[in-house]
């Protein structure tokens, strides 16, 4: 016999509100590819250092497990390099967890060359493409302003 209440299934049917966002702002002028592989790029580094973003392992009705995924949507933005500019600038501000792709990551094959372009372009030189971040809603809304959703 079971304890549960409707009560009690009401609350595991309701829909889940995080009150944390992962977004992604990319720059407005990327190929369709770009857009793909930089957001790719961008996630990975808040899954790696970021670990209460990710969720519980999958497995299939046959008990093939899956890899964890986030456990809470990415929301795509796009802007213009001056929007990604000014958002980079506030998530520093805020002292987010950031991720940044630069446009001299297309030109790189490896992560070492990756990070060498990065590291060789002082903070407010960097021709940003792509901007992840984390934290609170609240302060991802406001690193976002001027973004709009990708469509």
């Amino acid at each position: 016999m079971s304890t549960e209440t409707p009560a009690d299934n009401a609350a595991d049917n309701a829909p889940i509100r995080f009150d944390t966002k992962i977004a992604v702002l990319l720059r407005d002028d990327l190929e369709p590819w770009q857009r793909l592989n930089v957001t790719a790029f961008l996630v990975s580094g808040l899954g790696a250092t970021v670990p209460e973003v990710i969720g519980e392992p999958y497995a299939d009705a046959d008990g093939v497990p899956y890899l964890p995924m986030f456990r809470q949507p990415v929301l795509i933005f796009e802007g213009s390099k001056e929007t990604l500019t000014a958002a980079h600038g506030r998530a520093l501000t805020r002292v987010l967890p950031r991720a940044v792709f630069t446009s001299d990551l297309f030109a790189t094959g490896n992560d070492r060359d990756n990070r060498a372009a990065v590291k060789a372009v002082r903070t407010g030189d960097l021709d940003l493409v792509g901007l992840a971040v984390y934290g609170p809603r609240n302060a991802v809304d406001k690193v976002l302003k001027g973004a709009r959703m990708h469509p």
